[in-house]
């Protein structure tokens, strides 16, 4: 076990320095105009050759590179261009914000998956067409639609949940239940389909198996059966479209969070990408990366712990 969690770390490691190094030449090849963008059309070549010396950019991209990567490893992702404080600074605020929501949509997005998936292999017949309907009408409706449609019916019409703004868990606990109720829901109803479908699936698998009619045959009950032993064995195939789906969520956080007004990393990112703050946005991608390799690790674990065949691979 300890070797399979030394390659999944190493296999991490590997894969932020690839995706660091693409996405700094993506973003930091694009320099020419930010100058100009920062200082206005009407700026002369001096200001925007005083300026692009300012910042760095008029050095060879390698330089560039070489110099941000000696900072990264020693937690300095540089300063902003277009705002005050340091890049680390601003995804310190921003990050848990997003956090808090994409994580929370992610463990009720598990949970109520588990019990459709479970609900529709056990009982089958109805049920199992009623479920299999819900998702796949939750899967079919964007999240930016969901969202507006959510602020219209609770917010304008029933008045029931704010329309935009956060509150800090730090702040109000009750608060930021409110604030994220409705950013939550839209992204959790898009997200259901494809795990539940995933537990249906392989709980279904899981129970036909000669050794859960064994322990049928034993008399062990049936909930035993269901939750302690066929659900453990359909973990894995669950736990990989989850790690997936926490992927479509941050990426649907971005939307959800221009809808509810949500200072997020999603609205860091449109705002910075529209200003040119390229440090910024070159934080944004390390700090996502970090956390899908991160979620990504603790699922492998989980899986290894759940299926020792795992650890083989």
């Amino acid at each position: 076990m300890l070797r399979y969690i030394v390659v999944r770390i190493a296999f991490g490691a590997v894969l932020l320095a690839v995706v660091c190094t693409f996405g700094f030449l993506l973003v930091f090849s694009g320099t020419e105009r930010v100058a100009l963008n920062i200082l206005g059309q009407s700026a002369s070549e001096a200001d925007i050759a005083a300026l692009n010396a300012k910042l760095g950019i008029d050095r060879p991209l390698l330089v560039q590179y070489q110099d941000w990567v000696g900072d990264a490893v020693r937690g300095d992702l540089g300063n902003a261009w277009t705002t005050t404080g340091t890049v680390t600074e601003i995804l310190g605020r921003r990050l848990p914000v997003t956090l808090s929501i994409v994580v929370t949509a992610a463990f009720i997005n598990a949970l109520v998956s588990a019990l459709l998936g479970i609900t529709a292999a056990v009982r089958g017949g109805i049920a199992d067409r009623l479920i299999q309907i819900v998702s796949v009408v939750g899967f079919s409706i964007p999240n930016f639609w969901l969202g507006l449609l959510l602020v219209v019916v609770f917010s304008l019409t029933l008045g029931w949940l704010p329309a935009t703004g956060h509150v800090p868990i730090t702040t109000s606990t009750l608060g930021w239940a409110v604030s994220v109720t409705l950013p939550v829901t839209a992204l959790v109803l898009s997200g259901i389909a494809s795990v539940s479908q995933q537990v249906r699936g392989a709980m279904i698998d899981a129970l036909g198996q000669d050794w859960v009619r064994t322990l049928r045959a034993r008399g062990v009950p049936e909930g035993s059966i269901c939750y302690r032993h066929a659900l453990r064995n359909a973990l894995p195939a669950a736990l990989t479209v989850l790690s997936v789906q926490f992927v479509a969520l941050l990426g649907g956080a971005a939307v959800v969070e221009q809808i509810f007004a949500i200072p997020g990393l999603g609205e860091l990112t449109v705002r910075s990408a529209i200003a040119g703050d390229v440090p910024v946005l070159m934080g944004v991608i390390v700090a996502m990366i970090i956390v899908v390799i991160t979620v990504n690790t603790l699922i492998d674990l989980i899986n290894a712990w759940a299926n020792p065949k795992v650890r083989l691979t």
